[in-house]
């Protein structure tokens, strides 16, 4: 019997960068909710910002954010996994010089920090995800946990990503795609997998009462780690391989199609 269940946001729930959850989906958590099943967004998103796209239901729900870096329930946190300060320092090196091609984000538990003074950029994170953020000179001089960083180049970031960032790290920390646009680093322990593993135990649900939907890379540790997956159907093919189903996307609203065939009616 499934007990909890885990969902990708951007790309898989709803269009990348938006801010809102349809109301059909809301209705969907709270009625899971009465059955006694627990919904969580997992998303490379930082806290914050998933509160808001689930405001209306966001206290019901448990959430995997910044790729399974921050984990809360109930406005707690759970877990935190910080960054050593010399792969910041390291990939921070790495990213700078791309910087007029591509913007930096730097999550801490309590929001982000941001160089860039890119209006359309800063817009984006103000408007599109609802960020909590701060403006600062030079994110080497706060002082801060740092438990992420994702470098975004508009449209896509992906072949930047594949040749480059990630092959360049991705022996010394977690480095994947997080969407199209994204390309994420955290703490080598961190991944959305790890992330649902270490729910499932504080919740004292078994990894077989688990149901996980995803579109990316940084998707495939919790596809392992739910005894039920599905893959939405614009993901790239090694995530349908990961998954062990295929649903419709975003535009179809395919996570409350298998929700509602499967719990709602």
């Amino acid at each position: 019997m499934i007990k909890l269940i885990a969902s990708d946001v951007d790309g898989t729930l709803i269009q990348d960068s938006t801010p809102d959850l349809y109301p059909e989906m809301a209705g969907a958590i709270r009625t899971l909710k009465e059955k006694g099943i627990l919904f969580c967004a997992a998303s490379g998103r930082q806290y914050q910002s998933l509160r808001n796209v689930f405001r209306e239901v966001a206290d019901d729900i448990a959430y995997i954010a910044e790729n399974g870096a921050h984990i809360c329930y109930k406005n707690k946190n759970i877990s935190v996994s910080v960054m050593s300060r010399e792969h910041v320092e390291e990939i921070m090196a790495m990213l700078r010089p791309y910087y007029g091609e591509c913007e930096t984000v730097v999550s801490t538990p309590k929001g982000s920090l941001v160089e860039s003074r890119n209006k359309e950029f800063i817009d984006l994170l103000a408007y599109g995800y609802h960020n909590s953020f701060r403006l600062v000179e030079d994110v080497l001089k706060e002082d801060a946990e740092i438990i992420k960083i994702a470098v975004y180049r508009k449209e896509s970031i992906r072949s930047l990503g594949e040749g480059i960032f990630i092959p360049a790290w991705s022996d010394k920390v977690k480095a994947c795609m997080a969407g199209e646009e994204w390309v994420d680093f955290m703490d080598k322990s961190v991944d959305k997998g790890k992330g649902l593993e270490i729910l499932e135990e504080y919740m004292g649900i078994e990894p077989s009462c688990t149901m996980a939907f995803g579109d990316n890379d940084n998707d495939i540790g919790m596809m392992l780690a739910a005894g039920e997956s599905y893959a939405v159907d614009t993901a790239p093919e090694k995530v349908k391989q990961a998954a062990g189903n295929i649903c419709p996307g975003w535009k179809e609203k395919g996570v409350y199609q298998i929700l509602k065939a499967k719990f709602l009616c």
